[in-house]
């Protein structure tokens, strides 16, 4: 299957009110019945584990009849368990939810996912829609740098301060091997005319710790032993919020971004029951469970975490999905000959 489409140029958004416009399509017409037969669902996801079993809960409240099982990895660790299991012939998830739109696009392009278009799809922000059906996002997670407080008194405004030497030893970043956001980043900045394999060269000469995920490197940077920290902005404003000196810092030539889509795989014995938390997911309640969490929401009838930019006032890098489907994997590699 070829899939010539992206998901849309969100940096568009800066320019104006957003305007939530609905798709039709034959899959919207597939609606989950509302009364579920007792079922049970099995979801793969890269969520913390504390914000998804508050998902899971919330879901359980409104669907007492759908019991969801969740594994939790990081997305590298997800996908090299799928392709396992898609070798063996039976993908062991009816769900996933994880960070980029690229390794949906793939998924869908091997025919791993079911088509589905969710009612909920009209309230949300056009650009989180995968046009033809196989996947949605379900948040907006820009990757941002982080800063603490306490130790960096002059903060960088853009990527390219990173490089400067006074941040020598001083920086910490995800692992694109186990971290889908990071590598969907490593992507997008080689991509970039103003970055490229130029500024990672750069960035690399003042070794910056890798760490596994992005949870570890907000740590690092909220205890001062990496005070800065390239890292998704949700756990900035967590941290900030339980009263950490750290804060966000959105660089000047624009951040990278995953939408941590959800999709249906094909193979689900109980795609009613998945529809339904596919529905959940990008509801107003869903949505207000991820403002909650610090997420960036994709409805405009829901208000952003307290502490948060609107969404018009951040610029976006937004690449072409097909070449960062085309490109990850080798930008992954670029990155790790640089820094490991």
């Amino acid at each position: 299957m070829i899939r010539k489409h992206a998901l849309g140029a969100i940096a568009a958004l800066t320019l104006g009110t957003i305007a939530l416009t609905g798709c039709s399509s034959p899959a919207a017409d597939a609606k989950p019945e509302q009364d579920a037969e007792p079922s049970s669902l099995t979801l793969y996801t890269s969520e913390p584990q504390e914000k998804i079993d508050e998902i899971v809960s919330a879901f359980g409240t409104a669907h007492p009849e759908i019991e969801v099982e969740v594994f939790r990895a990081g997305t590298g660790d997800l996908t090299a368990r799928i392709a396992a299991e898609e070798k063996s012939g039976d993908i062991g998830a009816d769900l996933l939810l994880a960070a980029d739109a690229a390794t949906f696009e793939d998924y869908a392009a091997r025919d791993l996912l079911l088509q589905y278009e969710s009612a909920e799809a009209e309230n949300i922000l056009p650009e989180m829609l995968d046009p033809e059906g196989f996947y949605v996002g379900t948040r907006m997670l820009p990757t941002v740098i982080a800063v603490n407080t306490n130790v960096i008194t002059d903060a960088p405004t853009s990527w390219q301060d990173l490089t400067d030497a006074q941040y020598a030893g001083k920086i910490a970043m995800p692992n694109p091997d186990v971290s889908g956001a990071a590598a969907y980043n490593a992507a997008v900045w080689l991509d970039n005319e103003k970055l490229g394999k130029t500024w990672l060269e750069a960035l690399a000469k003042n070794e910056p710790l890798i760490a596994d995920s992005n949870g570890p490197v907000s740590q690092a940077v909220a205890d001062g032993s990496n005070p800065v920290g390239i890292v998704v902005d949700s756990l900035v404003r967590d941290l900030a919020a339980a009263g950490s000196p750290i804060e966000a810092v959105y660089p000047s030539e624009g951040v990278p971004y995953v939408t941590q889509p959800v999709g249906i795989f094909e193979n689900t014995d109980s795609p009613e029951a998945a529809k339904l938390f596919v529905d959940f997911l990008i509801s107003k309640e869903g949505q207000e469970i991820a403002a909650k969490q610090s997420y960036l929401p994709i409805r405009e009838d829901v208000s952003g975490p307290a502490g948060a930019p609107k969404v018009a006032d951040i610029t976006f890098l937004s690449p072409d999905l097909e070449m960062i489907r085309a490109t990850q994997a080798d930008a992954v590699q670029t990155f790790n000959g640089l820094f490991q």
